[in-house]
C-alpha cells in the first residue's frame, strides 16, 4: 500500500514513516504543508493520504481544505484526518460532501501501528471510520438521553461499531456475533433512533453521525 503524508512535524513524519514500514505501508510523498502535498500528489499516486488537521500557514482547519482538494482531484484516493482533539464541527465537515473514503483518528492512535494499518486499508477501500474516543463523546454528551436510553447495551455497542464505519460484517467480526443478527441489531438502531436504514454502509455512518451531533453539546 502506498501513502501520501502531510505534517508541519519532521519528526512526526519520520516516526510514522517507521512505523508504517513496518507493517508494509510505503510513504510514497511526504509534504509539511497542504500545498506541497497536493503539488505532488498526482505524480506519488497514493492509495490514501494522511492529514495532520492543522498545518501552516494558519494552522486551523488547513488538513480539512486539504482533503477538500484531494476529492476534487481524485476521488479514488482515502484520506485520514489526524487530530490532537476529538473535534465534533471538524469532523462532521470532514463527512459533509460524502463519508466514503473519509477517516477521522486521533494522533495519539497512531502509535498503534495495528489500528493505523487497518484503517487506511479500509479507507483505500472506500470505507468511512471515527475515532472510538470521538464517537464515545459524541454519544456520552447527548442531549437526546431518552433515544439513547431505548438502546439496550448490546444495541449501544453495535451503533458505536457502525458510527466507527464498519459494515454489517465488520461488527459482526468486532463483537462475535452472526450477520444476521447484526442486520436486526441494526434495523431495531434505526428504528429506535427514527434513522431510515439504507443500503449503503457510508451514508449508514453519516446518518449515525449526523444524528448525534445534532443533539450533542458542542466539543
Amino acid at each position: 500500500m502506498k501513502v501520501a503524508m502531510a505534517d508541519d512535524s519532521t519528526l512526526f513524519r519520520g516516526g510514522l514513516r517507521l512505523l508504517l514500514s513496518q507493517v508494509g505501508v510505503e510513504v510514497c510523498l511526504e509534504a509539511s504543508n497542504g500545498e506541497e502535498l497536493l503539488e505532488g500528489i498526482e505524480q506519488a499516486r497514493p492509495e490514501v493520504a494522511i492529514l495532520d488537521i492543522r498545518m501552516p500557514p494558519t494552522f486551523t482547519r488547513e488538513g480539512l481544505q486539504t482533503a477538500a482538494r484531494i476529492r476534487e482531484l481524485d476521488p479514488g484516493i482515502g484520506v485520514l484526518i489526524l487530530s490532537t482533539y476529538a473535534e465534533t464541527t471538524y469532523a462532521a465537515e470532514l463527512f459533509a460532501n460524502g463519508s466514503a473514503g473519509r477517516g477521522y483518528m486521533l494522533k495519539d492512535r497512531v502509535d498503534d501501528v495495528g489500528t493505523l494499518r487497518d484503517a487506511l486499508v479500509r479507507l483505500a477501500a472506500g470505507e468511512s471510520l471515527v475515532d472510538a474516543t470521538l464517537v464515545d463523546s459524541l454519544i456520552g454528551h447527548s442531549r437526546r438521553q431518552d433515544a439513547l436510553a431505548a438502546l439496550t447495551v448490546r444495541e449501544r455497542q453495535v451503533l458505536r461499531q457502525m458510527a466507527e464505519g464498519r459494515s454489517n460484517a465488520g461488527v459482526a467480526a468486532v463483537l462475535n456475533l452472526s450477520h444476521k443478527t447484526v442486520e436486526n441489531y441494526a434495523a431495531s438502531i434505526f428504528g429506535k433512533l427514527d434513522i431510515p436504514a439504507g443500503s449503503d454502509d457510508n451514508r449508514r455512518v453519516l446518518a449515525v453521525l449526523s444524528w448525534l451531533r445534532a443533539g450533542t453539546v458542542s466539543s
